[in-house]
């Protein structure tokens, strides 16, 4: 498979099935529309076995894009958390990504979903450096796309949505195209946005300066860096800035959970800083990577072990 190596089994509401005996029927509404909602999660391996970084914090933000886009989830926070943790146990990982998805399994095909059954499934696999192997060492490059995030009015911001990642994809694959290995989308303002999985970061002298949660998607990963940024000592601003702000500034970061902290050292051409990653983003990377591991005493609360009799 590209890009990943699967687990042999899926969890689909309540029973563990083989991966290619997942199936959606053809005429679902979220297979039609993109009526669904996810999250994307890591289990990082720590000398007490794998542990699940901020799974309580995902799933609590898998149940509100459902509120937003009016889907009811028949289960509980507690028991997709219990979900997750299983279907690791099932496929033997010590790392890996977890993909929880609730959806419209059959039926619905109009635009209204109204009387259909909400499903949930839960796929986990291996997938290391999603930007590129060596870019959480040298760096990424990255251009402006030039399709503009969601307006606010236009779209369910706030929602993981599944239907709202054709334009990340269309603007990733775009990027691709043109020799570069992110997209950088801006809002309909003008003023910078997000990746098309990330959040974005910059350094001016010293400080810490992001775009503020107006229209975008509230970063678990962005969350994590604010805290552990402020904790040690590191200045945090929230505001709008425009791409060629991002030219000049001494370093540049995108975060997320499938991007982690990775520098970029290169924007529509143009290099941020001196070309490579900078000191800041170094020790945000060490922080991040020594927590999510278990590396350090800070925040057990953050890491859920999945085998929980360890």
């Amino acid at each position: 498979m590209t890009l990943k190596q699967a687990g042999t089994k899926v969890w689909i509401d309540g029973n563990f099935v083989d991966e290619r005996d997942a199936r959606v029927d053809f005429i679902s509404n979220s297979f039609q529309y993109g009526f669904s909602v996810f999250e994307g999660i890591r289990a990082y391996k720590t000398d007490k076995g794998p542990a699940v970084f901020r799974l309580k914090e995902h799933i609590e933000r898998l149940f509100k894009s459902a509120k937003i886009i009016g889907l009811k989830i028949p289960y509980t926070q507690g028991e997709i958390i219990e979900a997750c943790l299983a279907t690791i146990r099932e496929n033997g990982f010590d790392e890996c990504y977890i993909r929880p998805v609730a959806y419209i399994g059959s039926g619905g095909m109009g635009l209204s979903p109204e009387g259909c059954d909400v499903s949930v499934g839960i796929a986990t696999w291996f997938w290391g450096e999603y930007l590129g192997k060596g870019k959480l060492e040298k760096g990424t490059r990255v251009a402006t796309s030039s399709f503009t995030r969601h307006h606010i009015n236009s779209n369910m911001s706030k929602a993981k949505a599944a239907g709202n990642y054709m334009l990340f994809q269309m603007a990733r694959v775009t990027a691709h195209q043109q020799g570069y290995d992110e997209a950088l989308l801006l809002d309909a303002q003008g003023h910078v946005a997000e990746g098309s999985v990330e959040n974005v970061f910059i350094v001016k002298d010293g400080e810490l300066i992001t775009p503020p949660l107006t229209h975008i998607l509230d970063g678990i990963t962005r969350d994590t860096v604010i805290k552990i940024a402020r904790e040690n000592g590191w200045a945090v601003r929230e505001e709008f800035f425009t791409r060629d702000y991002v030219y000049v500034a001494d370093e540049m970061i995108f975060v997320g959970t499938g991007a982690e902290v990775t520098p970029v050292v290169e924007l529509d051409d143009r290099p941020i800083g001196d070309g490579k990653p900078g000191p800041l983003t170094r020790k945000l990377q060490q922080i991040y990577f020594d927590l999510v591991r278990g590396n350090t005493a800070t925040h057990p609360e953050w890491r859920a072990l999945v085998n929980k009799s360890r």
